[in-house]
């Protein structure tokens, strides 16, 4: 006997208005839209901004440019494109990238599907419909199949939770909101708080300005130099002749930049080598050009250490007072473990006689006055605040949507433990090293599984929504078997190296940070270095974070204690940071306190 078919809801019968919604307008987004276009979809696409550019139209501070090479940073879907684009420099500066976001919107006729002024604020899933029902702060309601969130991972303002901040009487600027008319700072006190890549690159011009320029700064960065220049018309020309063969060599790398793996380890050549290896890293002019010297440099501590001593031995040779120099030197965190910042003169502004750093592990700020910044130590009296305190990342622009999915549950709810992870294989750094397990933030359990491209960074990647149900790539692939290979850095030692079953879920840990993270003796499953304290970093004392009691605690009260032995957590070395290459629409309002800006900008307000 067959049961009665069931009845169908008014809501099942709702053809959408649309087959996509696409959030934001930079360079995900607009490439979301020339793809889904080609696939025959109704797309529309919802920008907050005036125009479209998503980071690289809010990014205006002095100083602002990609950390990748022009020609590496730009669109690949198009050889006529590459082939009749030409860039000025070998880092482009924001002006010159939002040009070209403008060049490819027209040449693609992508403005006429783009809605400029207008922020997405909620999208509820209906579950009997599978339709999403997106509203905008304009009042208007769409229907769409998907929705694709191509808000980047770099585009929610961090907002400084400083004492007495909107007590300032002076000019309070934040680098990620700068006024589009830009900013004559000329004979003014200025201070910055912050020193991570914003600071980094805009420090150096505003010291240029700037009667006198005090940075606050909490953790020093790794700078490496940029060694910026414009570009001849004979590089480009080559450079265009062999496009092809780099694109397809680019879909192959890590991360998108082109290089030979190395193939030894640090600890394998004697120090006159090392340094010299080193030298042409630092002298290359690349983000990644020390990190890819050795095969252990993010596996081995000892192996760390000889490439961050290499860049403090350079901070020490470019900075003349020796207490500065020892200011502006990391020491608290491995080299790569955070994005590395590449700048141009950073250092040496330091040696100006109106340029001066304050170590705020040493003196921390205890409030903004209406007259400066007042520490334990001091009050530093200032005309103009420039906080360059960056962003809420990978989180904090979705998370300002208010996404609902099946059973009433918002994204909010399910990341208010923490974003979970899925697990990713990275390919093999070299001969002698095996594939490692990399975590790689999920970003809902409706969106598709997105693989770091390396050790150090995960690729921003647009992520389309599909209420709660994984794409057919939500589940990452079982990792090859094998017998005898070294075992991953985050993976238990033994003769096989095995993924976490298809659908295990982990979360980060943010106490992982203060873990140690596996010594080479561990990496190769010989036990503890005699080096690394008990009970860090070794696979009875992981990170504490994925036990079921622990979840439903705040961060802040979870107790550190030991994972079960063998998690792939447990020497896992907790979120870095990276600097997003996809631009958004920064979907978190600034506060009005920052009266930089212009007053008409309807983006973020």
């Amino acid at each position: 006997m067959h049961s009665a078919p069931r009845p169908s809801s008014p809501s099942a019968t709702i053809t959408p208005q649309l087959d996509a919604v696409v959030v934001g307008a930079g360079f995900s987004g607009l490439y979301q839209l020339h793809r889904l276009r080609e696939l025959g979809l109704r797309t529309r696409v919802f920008e907050a901004c005036d125009d479209i550019g998503g980071t690289w139209y809010r990014n205006r501070y002095p100083g602002a440019r990609c950390d990748v090479e022009s020609t590496a940073y730009s669109f690949s879907f198009s050889p006529e494109l590459d082939q009749e684009w030409e860039w000025s420099e070998r880092y482009a500066t924001q002006p010159e990238l939002l040009r070209y976001l403008h060049h490819v919107a027209d040449r693609f006729d992508l403005r006429k599907d783009v809605v400029l002024r207008t922020r997405v604020t909620r999208a509820v899933y209906d579950e009997d419909s599978h339709i999403w029902q997106v509203n905008t702060d304009t009042g208007e309601t769409v229907t769409t199949r998907f929705v694709v969130l191509a808000t980047g991972c770099m585009s929610a303002v961090k907002e400084p939770d400083i004492p007495g901040v909107d007590t300032f009487a002076g000019l309070a600027l934040h680098t990620a909101d700068w006024p589009h008319e830009g900013v004559d700072l000329t004979g003014r006190r200025v201070a910055v708080i912050g020193t991570g890549c914003s600071g980094v690159q805009a420090i150096p011009l505003l010291a240029e300005q700037a009667a006198g320029l005090t940075v606050f700064q909490r953790t020093p960065v790794y700078a490496l130099p940029a060694l910026n220049r414009p570009l001849t018309a004979e590089e480009t020309a080559a450079f265009k002749a062999r496009y092809p063969e780099f694109r397809a060599a680019q879909r192959k790398s890590r991360g998108g930049t082109v290089f030979e793996l190395p193939t030894q380890s640090a600890l394998e050549v004697d120090e006159a080598e090392r340094t010299a290896t080193y030298e042409a890293g630092w002298e290359s002019g690349l983000l990644s050009g020390l990190l890819r010297t050795y095969t252990d440099i993010l596996a081995d501590r000892a192996a760390n250490e000889t490439v961050a001593e290499f860049v403090r031995s350079k901070i020490r040779s470019i900075v003349t007072d020796p207490e500065t120099a020892e200011t502006l030197s990391p020491r608290t965190f491995p080299f790569g473990t955070k994005r590395p910042c590449l700048d141009t003169d950073y250092y040496a502004t330091y040696n100006k006689p109106h340029v001066g750093v304050v170590d705020l592990t040493r003196t921390p700020i205890v409030e903004i006055t209406p007259s400066g910044v007042r520490t334990s130590e001091r009050e530093h009296a200032v005309d103009v605040i420039v906080f360059a305190t960056g962003f809420d990342a990978m989180t904090g622009s979705q998370i300002a949507v208010d996404i609902v999915g099946k059973g009433g549950t918002t994204l909010r709810e399910k990341w208010a433990a923490g974003p979970g992870i899925t697990w990713a294989w990275s390919r093999p750094a070299s001969r002698t090293s095996s594939r490692s397990l990399v975590p790689s933030a999920r970003r809902c359990s409706a969106t598709r599984w997105c693989p770091s491209n390396s050790m150090w960074s995960g690729s921003p990647t647009a992520s389309p929504t599909c209420g709660g149900t994984a794409s057919p790539r939500s589940t990452p692939p079982r990792a090859p078997r094998g017998t005898g290979a070294p075992t991953s850095p985050i993976s238990p030692p033994g003769p096989s190296t095995r993924m976490s079953p298809p659908g295990t879920r982990e979360r980060m840990c943010r106490a992982s940070r203060a873990y140690s993270w596996p010594t080479r003796a561990a990496r190769t499953g010989t036990g503890r270095s005699a080096t690394q304290p008990p009970g860090r970093g070794t696979a009875a004392s992981p990170c504490p974070a994925a036990l079921p009691e622990a979840r439903s605690r705040p961060w802040s009260e979870r107790a550190v204690r030991p994972l079960r032995p063998g998690s792939p957590l447990s020497r896992s070395r907790g979120r870095g940071g990276t600097a997003g290459s996809s631009g958004g629409t920064p979907l978190m309002p600034t506060a009005s306190r920052f009266r930089g800006r212009r007053a008409a900008d309807a983006c973020g307000r």
